[in-house]
């Protein structure tokens, strides 16, 4: 199957640090042996690359590329017009979780996300727990 994960999501993922939700957990680990795919939207980059300067994450941006680089499931997904124009439908969210989740949208797949806004929008599936 496929999924978005969200940006807590690939941190908690490829730092192994914080706690993933069990199904969450369970569908990044099948992508690591093949099982699944995994898309992550560039904004989540972006995050990382913000996070690890500010200091508030360990990952950087030089070891987030090298483990998407290596893994043969993970797909990061830039953002087009195509998805701001899903964006344009979406409201009551900040614009990095917009653009993340229109680009679930978009994809039409599942997203990976502990945000209670995002699950409380109830635009799109959310896995987590």
């Amino acid at each position: 199957m496929e999924y978005l994960a969200d940006t807590v999501a690939i941190v908690r993922h490829f730092s192994s640090t914080g706690k993933l939700g069990a199904k969450a957990k369970k569908i990044m680990q099948d992508a690591d042996i093949g099982k699944n795919t995994v898309f992550v939207s560039i904004i989540s980059i972006v995050e990382i690359m913000y996070l690890s300067e500010a200091g508030r994450i360990k990952l950087d941006l030089d070891v987030i590329k090298s483990k998407l680089d290596a893994a043969d499931n993970y797909f990061v997904i830039d953002l087009n017009f195509d998805i701001i124009e899903v964006a344009k439908e979406i409201h009551g969210l900040e614009l990095h979780d917009r653009l993340i989740v229109s680009t679930a949208k978009y994809l039409t797949c599942p997203i990976l996300t502990s945000d209670r806004t995002i699950t409380d929008l109830e635009i799109i599936q959310v896995i987590w727990k």
